[in-house]
């Protein structure tokens, strides 16, 4: 079996595609429960964020993998396969294992060093989980991906120096909004990343999930006069104003909450627009025809009608605007730095993986030297009962010989294991094969059965 990774992502393909490829909620069970009923497919997770969406298989066989995986991002996105196929990446064994890690790390975000990645891989390792799509492959190289991300945030500084999507959005919003007010002249332009930069600002968070929370959190850093959240759900949108001390309005009074706003940043997961050309519109119509309004849209698939930036006064600030414009901030030395932490990571991936291969052949020898000296023990045992000797004392011989015996393999299969943590590893296990005469169909048993439980290493007596 091996690891595949087939997706796409915001360097790979528009934000258009990306929008449409977007799955989450009941419609990505759906698709994890259809990945895992492929023939070729044994477990899987998908990581569908808004700057990517990823589909990790463990597969029998790469063109069949790949294919049924092609032909499903197709079916639930509605992009024909030759469309999409233009968008897409795939990765295999070792080349996919590395780009999880990257990505775990934030080496492959929009912002590169962005918080938010860690989160998203673990939140797509339970969603497979609570669908029974992950198995225990894939599960430990998430734990593996999980823990080489947050050797990079704690190690090095790219999680200090990263921006996330909302802090590089809100920078360019306060750009737009200090350009031609009043406001802004008076102040000047606010640098990047500034604490104060909304400084008088009235700020309006549409949703009430992870992505507003942080959004909210960040608006407040920044100085906001005012927030206010609006959620369909009412509880969700008071729990998260209550953190920052901000307000809270109903969805049903949308349009009145946009007009008292100069910033309005809407990241909900609603499949259809949320922010209609319309609502602006009227919206304006009760405004200071001189106070700018910008939006920062940060859903997948978009909240804001893109038509509402044609309108006067209006800025839309959207996924497709934060990928021309994110840069991260991370000086080189610090992706080299996580770079390496990748690397190991990996090379430990790739060790354990090796050693894995050679268990099946240590076990199976094992249990073979038990089989024969079980018999030659009862062989023994039946010669030495005819002339007296004592219950007692055979069970002493026995557990004598059985001591010797794993005294004399013990050695050669710590080594083999050590040896087969090599590139050239396997070569080692092959070689016990052919000298003990293992049974391959032996084997393969164990294979398969340390597969189906984890605890078959305990066979091994402890050495």
């Amino acid at each position: 079996m091996s690891v595949l990774v087939v997706g796409l992502s915001h360097k790979s393909a528009p934000v258009s595609t990306l929008e449409r490829a977007s799955v989450s909620g009941d419609t990505l069970g759906k698709l994890l429960h259809d990945v895992a009923r492929l023939p070729d497919i044994a477990e899987t997770f998908v990581i569908s964020t808004c700057n990517r969406v990823e589909v990790y298989a463990e597969v029998d066989r790469f063109h069949g993998g790949v294919a049924g995986v092609c032909e499903l991002l197709s079916r639930y996105s509605g992009i024909p396969a030759a469309e999409l196929t233009s968008s897409l990446y795939v990765h295999y064994e070792d080349r996919a294992v590395q780009h999880l890690l990257a990505v775990s790390s934030g080496l492959e975000s929009m912002v590169v060093g962005e918080d938010q990645i860690l989160g998203q891989v673990r939140t797509a390792l339970k969603v497979a989980g609570d669908h029974g799509t992950l198995g225990r492959s894939l599960r430990d190289l998430g734990r593996l991906a999980l823990r080489a991300g947050k050797r990079a945030r704690a190690e090095t500084g790219i999680d200090r120096l990263g921006l996330s999507l909302v802090s590089v959005g809100i920078d360019l919003a306060v750009a737009a909004l200090s350009k031609d007010s009043a406001l802004g002249k008076a102040q000047g332009q606010p640098g990047r990343n500034e604490p104060g930069r909304l400084r008088g600002r009235h700020v309006l968070v549409v949703g009430a999930g992870a992505m507003s929370g942080l959004a909210l959190a960040t608006a407040a850093r920044a100085g906001a006069a005012q927030v206010t959240v609006v959620n369909r759900t009412h509880a969700p949108a008071v729990r998260l104003a209550a953190g920052v001390g901000g307000a809270v309005a109903d969805f049903a009074d949308l349009p009145a909450a946009i007009a008292a706003a100069d910033l309005v940043i809407s990241c909900t997961g609603a499949a259809n627009l949320v922010v209609a050309e319309t609502m602006v519109r009227e919206v304006l119509d009760r405004r200071e025809q001189a106070r700018p309004l910008v939006f920062l849209d940060l859903a997948m698939p978009r909240d804001v009608d893109p038509s509402v930036a044609e309108l006067p006064g209006v800025s839309v600030i959207g996924m497709d605007t934060l990928q021309a414009s994110a840069r991260g901030g991370v000086g080189v030395e610090e992706v080299a730095k996580v770079r390496a932490i990748v690397d190991e990571e990996f090379a430990a991936y790739g060790s354990a993986a090796r050693v894995a291969l050679v268990t099946p052949t240590v076990v199976a020898l094992r249990a073979k030297a038990a089989t024969v000296v079980d018999a030659e023990l009862a062989r023994l045992a039946g010669r030495l009962s005819e002339e007296g000797v004592s219950g007692h004392a055979l069970e002493e011989m026995a557990q004598t010989v059985r001591r010797v015996v794993d005294k004399l393999l013990h050695a050669p299969t710590v080594r083999v294991k050590e040896l087969a943590s090599s590139p050239d590893g396997e070569e080692y296990a092959a070689a016990l094969r052919v000298l003990f005469d293992l049974d391959p169909r032996t084997v393969d048993a164990v294979t398969r059965a340390e597969i189906e439980s984890p605890n078959i290493t305990s066979l091994e007596g402890g050495q």
